[in-house]
């Protein structure tokens, strides 16, 4: 636990040392620029502390929970989590294997220390040093002592046991050492990959690559990475790792790709691989040992493979033979089934058997197995799952269950298709009988003789209604027709064309004479309609000569009431004449209709016309005797009703005018305001009478421009009205300008009352001598005047304004005295309080000035005593971290004097705008002032100087500090390569040393300007500081002992490495063509068999490129071999006698891999040529298929010509079967090369032979068959041929022979024509029965 602590602090103290320095201060000056750095560096320092710090965290803990999943438990905290003891003791039985005491339950302190406690023992029981570290330590959550117990953890049982022991056993290298090594001998050879340590060397992610690609090389192509791109090394390598090897992530690229890496928690990953592939080494040793023990077994392995694949294929022949029965359809007529049935017989007579014999064979083979392992004392063999013989068996069973079911399924087809047969006889016999019936009805319905008036329409309707009742009886009778048609076509019939063609052209006539029916019906109702509108016409023009006689009266009343009486009874009239036009139009629209019909028309066009005509005219003559009625009952209502408006009018004037007369002006403001609103309702109720008036005047003279009756008593009304009319509106302007008048001068003297009042309140507030006791009330007095001045400003123009509203006023209001004193009291006191207004608004100012500097001279006053106790007592620090402390307070301090420098800037600007404004407080302002600029300035001064002393103290102690890190860092160096002296025999320590060597003169080059610059400041530093030249120098003296002695211990290993370089670029090239050898052996040592002629092809292209490859390489095994014999012992101290075993082994690989590869080619050449073979037979089997597939589904044909042309085409199929027998003999032939050659796959050759050889002798006999069976059909059609001919001639004569109508010698000559005509065609008839006597068996054969 100590020795992890203390190495992260010896880290921490490297991160330090390893950051730039304070640079060169000026004596005289206080330099912002070099304290900021400082600072910065400091705080660089602790953030990367604390970033190494959380590295380490996320680091241990996804270590922790890689462990800890093992037992199905999983931390989110590592500091948290460990607090009560539970998780680290389950971590350490993972780890250790072992059972640690049970942790005590509970959340109690006592119980977490308890649990603890018990983890601390077990690691000292195992001897694991824990210093300084308790249980309350890991209780309390100490960050540094709980990452310092883990890596403890990690050193005693994940990098403890790795030990590397050298070749001559003289050294054993510590855990540390052992895995840097076991990395540096992983990754030699690998391009820009060199691991000197666990920090720096992982950063750009090769070195992860390089093990990965060392171990897996498939996985990762480490010729594509770049050392540039090292977030996507990283990032790559971690995922591989993750996804590919299993190994936890434990890092992120961020934690690799950084300045100085995290040294734990690399190793700690590192450490991981290092496991991972030591377990995998010892995987591939034991599978090695398995291989020996699997290898004695091969022999019964293959009887065992043999019986699987025949098994595998009589079971894939019954599962396709299954589908193949299971899912064949049935031909959809009655030959074809039959011809199927023929085939189904012929598969159980023929293929079924083999394959049961071949069942038997599996059976046999099955016992041989058993009996040779029971014989060797082995368990016996037990087939795969499904290929036993109960399964066979079982699968066997099946077939045997599909073949019965198709054999009934086949029988039931038969049987089918004979019912359908039957039921399409049925279907045509009632088409026929369906046909017949629809054309005589079709003739019936094309018939048109309706008549031509309304009865005789109406027995047409009723005639046509019953040959609809009938055509719909017979619906039913139709439909049986398509019933059957329908069944047919669900059951799928082989002539359900025919069927379906017949049945949709019954729909087709069926439809048509439904079609010609309603097309009947519709002329019929189109007849039927037309007549009943002529009836109604009929009565329209009756009704309209009964209402002729109201229209021609001329009686239009004798006052209002009785022209209303007289005007609703006309209206009643015309609404009916109204509804009966609308009737009229209707039927004139409906009559009209049928002239426009296109194709049949049940009247003359001409006729419905002149009728259309006929009753319109006498439509049109009663409504224009109803307008004229109305016009003049409107004219008479007229007049009668503006006699009653005039009358209204001239009655509301008199009222009106009886009000004005009796109205006063009022007294006061309000009062005048309410006859205000009083005359305005009345001048609104005159405007609306005013139109309503204008409106009657204008219909009494267009009524006396008519010269109606009573129009002189018209004109002498108007004449009245207006007179009256034109006196009103005199008396209403007249009084409207009294109100207005009083209303203004009431308002003027409201106005100015109030404006004296409010400048009385303003001047009393204006002469206030309240100025305020401090800054924020001065601030609101401000304020408050401000907005008072605003409101005196917007009262000027109506003060300004006053007298030219009284010059407006009339004659006897603006002659009033008390009015005319009141406007000289507003003036005068207006400009009396803006006098007082502007002196008060001075008076704030001055006093808010004042009191806001006194308020700044207290604040800076306050912050000058603070800051001036501060610096007095101050004593400057010799320590770099005290130093560094005081110096960022005189960084705020800067801050702070700027911020209060520009205060006291504003307040002597302050007192000078007082004292030039001659304020009364004028010298007692001057002298606070004085007194605040005088103490600025000792304080200024004080700060000066402490900022001096400081800066040279900081000097120093950063040059002592950086001599002392640069000195550390030479004698570390130098430690390093002395620790590193070459070992003659151990050539890993040779490559270490000189990686580190190349290193560290690297370090060299960097460090030699920083020594350089060092020396240049300490003889500036002794120059500018004499009492501290002697501490300064002495430093510098020591740094340049440690470099010249760092210098002659390089040089010196130098010298004996000079050797070491041929060495070692000899074993990189051997490592190198070794790794090329193992691989390539591994290629070529494939047993990967092609399945097809494409993999075989392939296989043997990648097998030739192996050669290439191996030419290629030939040159390098000699370049080897060659420098071997240069490397002589005596020139260089090198392990003879492991480089010669090495080389043993190169030559026994390189001819071993030449043997491999010849072996793995013949096994290759001999797969091609046995796929040649199998596709030459599969090219074979193809034809004869296809021939079988024309031979088994050839049809007899019914006539002579077909047979012989059936009998030129199976000629024609003969010859091209013989063309393809050199098809077949040349597959043969390759397969007989293959049996003589001993080829391994000899045997599957002879069977495909055997199966080829039978399929072609099949084809050729079933052919024979087939041409014999054309030529006996061929002569039976013949002889049905010749018969038919002479039963028509025998026909024919017997028609001849039974002729009576000819006369009697006539009849006997040509009876005598006649037996002479039957003794020539004797012969004919005698060949025909040799023909069936002879041919007997031949044609009932047939």
């Amino acid at each position: 636990m100590a020795n992890g602590a203390a190495e992260l602090d010896n880290m921490e103290v490297q991160l330090q040392n390893n950051n730039t320095r304070w640079e060169n201060m000026d004596n005289q000056a206080w330099d912002d620029t070099t304290a900021t750095a400082k600072l910065f560096e400091c705080s660089r320092i602790k953030a990367l502390a604390d970033e190494r710090e959380a590295v380490q965290k996320k680091t241990f803990t996804k270590w922790v929970n890689s462990h800890l999943a093992q037992v199905s438990c999983r931390i989110s905290d590592l500091y948290a989590d460990l607090r009560d003891g539970y998780m680290l003791t389950k971590l350490l039985e993972v780890l250790s294997g072992e059972q640690l005491p049970k942790p005590t339950r509970g959340r109690m302190r006592i119980h977490s220390l308890e649990n603890v406690d018990k983890a601390l023992q077990f690691l000292k029981e195992q001897r694991v040093h824990l210093e300084n570290v308790g249980s309350h330590d890991i209780v309390d959550g100490n960050h540094r002592l709980t990452l310092g117990l883990i890596w403890t953890i990690i050193l005693r049982f994940q990098i403890q046991v790795i030990k590397i022991e050298t070749e001559d056993n003289r050294e054993t290298r510590s855990a540390k050492d052992a895995l840097l090594l076991w990395c540096q001998m992983k990754t030699a050879g690998y391009p820009e990959v060199n691991i000197q340590n666990f920090t720096t060397s992982w950063r750009d992610g090769l070195a992860f690559n390089a093990l990965i690609h060392r171990h897996r090389p498939e996985i990762i192509d480490f010729s594509k990475l770049s050392k540039s791109n090292a977030t996507y090394n990283l990032q790559q390598a971690f995922n591989v790792a993750e996804q590919q090897l299993g190994v936890t992530k434990l890092l992120d690229p961020e934690d690799v790709n950084m300045e100085s890496p995290d040294e734990k928690s690399i190793i700690t990953y590192v450490v991981s691989f290092y496991h991972y592939f030591s377990k995998m080494k010892a995987l591939a040793v034991e599978g090695k040992r398995i291989g020996k023990v699997l290898d004695q077994a091969v022999e019964m392995e293959k009887l065992m493979e043999r019986y699987e694949l025949l098994a595998a294929e009589l079971l894939a022949w019954i599962e396709h033979t299954v589908g193949i029965i299971s899912n064949q359809k049935f031909a959809n007529s009655l030959a074809g089934v039959q011809q199927q049935l023929q085939a189904f017989t012929t598969f159980c007579t023929l293929q079924k058997p083999v394959k049961f014999q071949e069942k038997g064979n599996l059976e046999v083979l099955l016992f041989s197995v058993q009996s040779r392992l029971r014989a060797q004392g082995r368990k016996l063999y037990v087939p795969s799952e499904g290929r036993g013989i109960a399964d066979i068996n079982k699968a066997w069973t099946r077939l045997e269950k599909v073949e019965h079911e198709q054999e009934v399924s086949l029988h039931n087809e038969l049987i089918r298709q004979e019912k359908l047969e039957l039921l399409a006889q049925r279907f045509d016999h009632k088409a026929g009988m369906r046909e017949a019936w629809l054309g005589e009805n079709q003739r019936l319905v094309a018939q048109d003789n309706f008549g031509y008036d309304l009865p005789a329409v109406e027995a047409a309707m009723k005639k046509h209604e019953a040959i609809e009742a009938d055509v719909s009886s017979y619906e039913e009778r139709i439909q049986v027709v398509v019933e059957l048609a329908l069944a047919l076509e669900a059951e799928g019939y082989y002539d359900v064309r025919r069927v379906s063609a017949q049945k949709g052209s019954i729909l087709r006539q069926w439809g048509l004479l439904t079609e010609l029916v309603a097309a009947r019906r519709a002329r019929l109702e189109q007849s039927l309609a037309l007549q009943t509108i002529f009836q109604e016409m009929v009565y329209m023009i009756d009704w309209m000569e009964e209402m002729q006689a109201p229209l021609l009266s001329r009686e239009v009343g004798k006052h209002l009431l009785e022209v209303e009486d007289l005007l609703q009874k006309h209206a009643l009239l015309e609404a009916d004449v109204a509804a009966q036009n609308e009737r009229v139009q209707a039927l004139n629209q409906a009559a009209l209709k049928f002239c426009e019909l296109e194709g049949y028309q049940p009247c003359d066009p001409q006729i419905i016309c002149n009728r259309v005509t006929h009753v319109q005219t006498c439509l049109e003559e009663l409504c224009q005797r109803a307008a004229q009625r109305r016009t003049e009952l409107e004219a008479s209502r007229q007049l009668w009703a503006c006699f009653q408006e005039l009358e209204e009018a001239e009655a509301w004037v008199r009222e009106k005018e009886q009000i004005l007369a009796s109205k006063p002006c009022g007294k006061d403001l309000s009062s005048v305001l309410q006859l205000s609103g009083q005359h305005k309702l009345m001048l609104g109720e005159l405007g609306g009478r005013r139109a309503l008036l204008h409106q009657a005047v204008k219909k009494g003279e267009q009524l006396l421009a008519t010269q109606r009756p009573g129009a002189a008593q018209l004109q002498e009304k108007l004449r009245e009205v207006r007179q009256r009319w034109k006196k009103l509106e005199e008396v209403t302007g007249t009084h409207q300008q009294k109100l207005q008048e009083a209303l203004s001068f009431y308002q003027f003297s409201a106005e100015t009352d109030d404006l004296l009042a409010w400048l009385q309140d303003t001047y009393r507030l204006a002469s206030s001598d309240d100025f305020g006791h401090d800054e924020y009330s001065s601030q609101a007095l401000l304020r408050k005047h401000a907005a008072m001045a605003q409101e005196l400003e917007r009262h000027r123009a109506p003060v300004l304004a006053l007298r030219a509203q009284l010059a407006r006023l009339a004659p006897q209001h603006h002659q009033v005295l008390d009015v005319q004193i009141r406007i000289v009291e507003v003036e005068q006191l207006y400009g009396e309080v803006a006098e007082v207004a502007v002196l008060r608004h001075q008076w704030l100012q001055d006093a808010l000035a004042v009191y806001r500097m006194f308020g700044e001279v207290r604040a800076c006053e306050g912050w000058l005593d603070e800051k001036e106790q501060w610096l007095s007592g101050m004593h400057v620090p010799q320590e770099l971290e005290d130093v560094e402390v005081v110096q960022h307070r005189f960084e705020s301090l800067d801050q702070e004097m700027n911020s209060v420098m520009g205060r006291i800037l504003d307040v002597n600007e302050t007192v000078q705008q007082l004292v030039e404004g001659d304020h009364p407080s004028a010298s007692e302002v001057q002298s606070c002032r004085d007194h605040l600029n005088g103490r600025w300035n000792r304080v200024v001064e004080l700060v000066e100087q402490r900022k001096e002393h400081l800066s040279s103290v900081l000097r120093i102690q950063n040059y002592l500090l950086e001599c002392t890190e640069i000195k550390a860092q030479i004698r570390e160096k130098r430690r390093a390569v002395e620790s590193s002296q070459y070992s003659s025999g151990d050539l890993g320590g040779v490559l270490a040393l000189q990686r580190k060597l190349s290193a560290m003169e690297a370090v060299l080059v960097v460090l030699e300007p920083k020594l350089l610059e060092l020396q240049q400041e300490g003889e500036a530093l002794a120059t500018a500081h004499p009492a501290q030249a002697l501490t300064v120098l002495l430093h510098f003296e020591e740094i340049s002992e440690e470099w010249e002695a760092l210098k002659r211990t390089l040089q010196g290993c130098e010298d004996s490495l000079s050797v070491a370089s041929r060495l070692q670029q000899f074993i990189q090239d051997l490592d190198n063509f070794l790794t090329w050898l193992v691989k390539t052996q591994a290629a070529v040592a494939s047993e990967e068999l092609p399945s097809n002629l494409a993999g075989a092809e392939r296989l043997l292209s990648q097998h030739a490129a192996l050669k290439e490859e191996i030419d290629r390489y030939e040159e390098d095994y000699t370049k080897i071999q060659a420098a071997s014999d240069l490397l002589a012992p005596e020139e260089a101290d090198v392990p003879c006698l492991s480089l010669q075993q090495w080389l043993q082994k190169l030559d026994v690989g390189w001819t071993k891999l030449l043997q491999m590869w010849e072996s793995r080619r013949e096994a290759l050449v001999q797969a091609h040529i046995f796929h040649l073979f199998l596709r030459d037979v599969q090219q074979a089997e193809t034809c004869l298929y296809n021939q079988a597939s024309i031979l088994a589904h050839a049809e007899l044909p019914t006539t002579v010509e077909a047979v012989e042309k059936a009998i030129r085409k199976h000629r024609d199929f003969i010859t091209t079967m013989e063309l393809s027998v050199p098809k077949t003999t040349l597959a043969l032939q390759a397969g007989e090369s293959l049996v003589r050659q001993g080829s391994p796959y000899s045997e599957r050759a002879q069977e495909e032979m055997a199966a080829l050889r039978d399929k072609s002798h099949r084809n050729f006999q079933l052919a024979q068959e087939r041409m014999q069976q054309l030529n006996d059909h061929l002569d039976l059609q013949r002889f049905l041929q010749n018969c038919h001919e002479l039963a028509g001639w025998m026909g024919e004569k017997r028609l001849m022979a039974g002729d009576q109508a000819a006369k009697p010698h006539a009849r006997w000559l040509r009876h005598q024509a006649l037996r002479a005509e039957l003794a020539q065609n004797r012969e004919w008839l005698d060949k025909i029965e040799q023909v069936r006597r002879g041919g007997g068996v031949s044609v009932a054969a047939f």
